[in-house]
């Protein structure tokens, strides 16, 4: 019933302040929505009209889920949805609404689309109104013409248009309860059950109040009607309370009070195979015609096929999201000075069943000195190849960070991986390597979008970073220079690592939608495990065949290790006396800070480092030595140049000396790496340490 031809409205500019008085003496409601901010204004009449109060009414279209069957949401949605998409101006359409009292009835509405200079849609303004008068008296005029049998069939075809874009057992009952199908069928009750296992489980029972106690799950040998059409495999139908209570009398005594007068019970058949039964009972006729008779096993015979697609489709997603949970982590290892939450939302494709899965992922990674990987990405496409593709890519991203690669490394050879996988797939990603202890965090982000930035104040911006190509594009096309990209993340702020399906919706920017998102984060709670709900529940909310995941991590501030001792030394080339300084500086922290124990090895390991940046940059060397407390304590020494190229190992000279310093770095650290700062680049290394006696 719909009316894509409907007219172009012309609603005043200033709506709703001054609402068209045409429309409200036609008992029309007007509405306006706004479709960046989601907001659905309404007036006093399309209050009416919906049978809501304002106090009811939020100004968003979910608020009305309870006056709008799910099943007409949906085709709401997507008629909607359709119109935007083709360039239509306009659309309308009847659907059914729930009153405050339960009784469903006619609506129709109809809306036009404005669009701005690019087409692109921002408002929709339309009026809705009453249409149950309307319907009936076409109705009336088919009863009047002797159509009755032509309108049963038109029921049955109109439940099966419904019936198809049911994807989920709820959805069939839903169209069943909620339609008026089988109201113009004359039926005031139905009853419908599933066989499992050789019983038959009740999955749907009403009016509210006429449940029979016992038959939630009966056998199908039992003497009830829904067994009886399950073991013969043909429809039964009772034309009298005489006739019921003689063939069935261990059900009829719990019947007998709701005035049943006949019934009717059919078997729903798939491929010669019973997958259940379903029950229509009558209070007011007595008898079946021939006409009937087949009109309600072309009916059954359609809520059989319907079932059976819900409950493959259910199956292959239990399947779906099974495979999908196994390839994302079991848990999240805690992380000391850091809070973290991890988020997954599988999407709802409306195409072939099973593939509300994709490939988003996250993963947290745990480092050696306090420092922890945060891993978010997205495999392209949405089936279970895409979620087999970054299972794999987990694990290798895991592997390589465990392996104390720097982040450029690290996203490099996953590219190779992946390229080497022999998939037409490519994935996006996005690694930030934190120290907790320090609050740097490098970031390499491969065709992913950027990440967020929270301050304990609830201020939240993008943060811009540099990126290269998506995973296995960048080896196919042999750029594999990721840029690293640096932050600060003080105390209290939160990180912010996501999927393009927290903010894509269709027809709208990106830009947009992460404005949006940035607005919605800074109004959230501070707490970051009800933050990721919050994001998680708008997601769900707003549907969308994507899947989302979600990575948030704080730095704590009285958690995370802290330094208990800095000490920094500017060595100048060409200064003998700057360099033999800074050996003295380093062997007598070492000692003080009692760590004698490993002394040899630090100033040996420190002056390699200073010596490398000396011979192979052109400018000075700034050695840091700081004392890193919380948790295990440690000694970290740093060495910053101002050149961007990094450290690589080299085959040892003939003389044997030359290219045996980062060797030498690695066997007597306990963890090393390379930071980006600004133009050039520091080398630092960490050595465990023995707490200091206390006196």
């Amino acid at each position: 019933m719909v009316d894509r031809g409907a007219s172009a409205l012309s609603l005043p500019d200033d709506w709703p302040a001054h609402p068209d008085p045409i429309l409200a003496l036609n008992r029309m409601g007007s509405f306006d929505w706004d479709l960046d901010s989601g907001l659905f204004h309404m007036d006093a009449q399309a209050h009416e009209v919906f049978d809501v109060r304002p106090d009811e009414y939020n100004g968003r279209p979910e608020s009305l889920a309870a006056r709008v069957p799910p099943s007409e949401a949906r085709r709401l949605d997507a008629l909607v949805a359709q119109a935007i998409k083709d360039g239509s101006e306009n659309y309308g359409a009847y659907f059914r609404l729930r009153c405050r009292d339960g009784r469903l009835r006619w609506t129709h509405t109809q809306g036009y689309i404005r669009r701005d200079e690019t087409g692109r849609p921002r408002r929709i303004i339309g009026i809705v109104r009453d249409a149950t008068r309307e319907l009936s008296e076409i109705e009336s005029r088919r009863e009047v013409a002797g159509q009755d049998n032509g309108d049963q069939s038109s029921v049955v075809q109109a439940t099966t248009a419904a019936l198809a874009h049911a994807r989920t057992v709820r959805d069939v009952i839903d169209v069943l309860e909620n339609s008026d199908g089988v109201t113009h069928l004359g039926a005031t009750s139905l009853v419908m059950g599933l066989v499992e296992a050789g019983r038959i489980r009740l999955i749907a029972e009403g009016p509210v109040g006429s449940r029979v106690p016992g038959t939630e799950v009966t056998r199908i040998d039992e003497a009830y009607p829904m067994s009886e059409v399950v073991r013969t495999l043909s429809p039964r139908f009772i034309e009298s309370p005489q006739e019921f209570a003689s063939r069935y009398p261990m059900l009829w005594p719990d019947i007998t009070d709701l005035g049943i007068t006949s019934a009717a019970y059919l078997p729903l058949i798939v491929q010669a195979r019973p997958i259940g039964a379903m029950g229509l009972l009558y209070g007011d006729r007595r008898g079946f015609t021939p006409e009937e008779r087949d009109i309600l096993v072309a009916l059954g015979s359609s809520i059989a096929q319907s079932l059976q697609r819900a409950m493959f489709y259910e199956q292959e997603k239990d399947l779906a999201s099974g495979l999908q949970q196994a390839m994302l982590p079991r848990t999240i290892p805690s992380v000391p000075g850091a809070d973290v939450a991890v988020r997954y939302r599988s999407g709802s494709s409306t195409g072939t069943l099973g593939r509300d899965i994709g490939g988003d992922w996250y993963d947290l990674i745990p480092l050696p000195g306090g420092r922890v990987g945060a891993v978010i990405g997205d495999v392209q496409g949405h089936d279970t190849h895409a979620a087999a593709v970054m299972g794999q890519l987990r694990i290798v991203l895991r592997a390589y960070a465990a392996e104390g690669h720097t982040p450029a490394t690290v996203m490099a050879r996953a590219s190779v991986f992946l390229h080497e996988l022999d998939t037409d797939r490519f994935a996006t990603c996005l690694y930030a390597e934190a120290d907790l202890a320090t609050g740097v965090v490098q970031v390499v982000r491969a065709g992913h979008i950027d990440p967020l930035l929270r301050a304990p104040d609830g201020s939240c911006r993008r943060v811009p970073v540099e990126g290269g190509l998506p995973l296995g594009l960048s080896a196919e096309f042999g750029s594999l220079d990721y840029p690293v990209g640096t932050l600060e993340l003080d105390p209290g702020h939160t990180l912010l690592l996501l999927t393009d399906g927290l903010v894509e919706t269709p027809g709208a920017d990106l830009d947009d939608g992460l404005q949006a998102l940035t607005t919605l984060v800074a109004s959230g709670p501070p707490d970051v495990w009800k933050l990721a709900d919050r994001l998680i529940d708008v997601a769900e909310e707003r549907g969308g065949d994507d899947d989302v995941a979600l990575l948030l991590l704080r730095r704590r501030g009285m958690d995370a290790p802290k330094t208990g001792g800095r000490l920094q030394q500017h060595v100048a080339p060409g200064d003998p006396e700057a360099l033999t300084g800074a050996r003295h500086m380093i062997r007598a922290a070492v000692r003080a800070w009692g760590a004698a124990d490993r002394a040899d090895e630090i100033e040996l390991v420190a002056d390699e480092l200073i010596t490398n940046a000396l011979m192979h940059t052109e400018g000075a060397a700034i050695v840091t030595l700081r004392v890193l407390t919380g948790g295990e304590r440690r000694l970290r020494v740093e060495v910053e140049d101002s050149s961007s190229a990094l450290p690589r190992r080299r085959e040892a000279g003939e003389s044997g000396v030359s290219g045996r310093g980062l060797l030498l770095v690695d066997l007597l650290t306990d963890v090393w790496g390379v930071e980006a700062r600004g133009g050039g680049k520091c080398v630092w290394c960490e050595f465990t340490v023995p707490e200091r006696d206390t006196p």
